[in-house]
């Protein structure tokens, strides 16, 4: 998920995964902003792994912890993501790990 944030005019990143047989919900595992965050959207084109761009929701996943769930109430919004990354996924032929 990758944003730029408009006061700072610096983009910012987040990365998330989501291992169902060993998490009870997505966890952030990197984020970062300005070169930091071009290293996250670098590795996510280079593998092949979908972006979202979404500034509301990157702004609140800043904010969490790096190798924390998100917290209940983003449930929703991130599950949203999840699904964007499916059908791109299915439209690619690609199956999900």
């Amino acid at each position: 998920m990758s944003e730029e944030n408009n006061t700072e005019k610096r983009q910012q990143a987040i990365a998330l995964t989501y291992e169902i047989t060993q998490n009870a919900a997505p966890k952030v595992v990197a984020k970062g902003t300005g070169h930091v965050a071009e290293q996250i959207l670098a590795a996510a084109h280079k593998n092949a792994v979908p972006v979202y761009q979404n500034k509301t929701l990157t702004g609140m996943l800043m904010a969490i912890e790096l190798d924390r769930e998100i917290p209940p109430d983003l449930y929703r919004a991130v599950a949203e993501v999840l699904a964007y990354v499916y059908r791109i996924d299915q439209r690619l032929g690609n199956r999900l790990k």
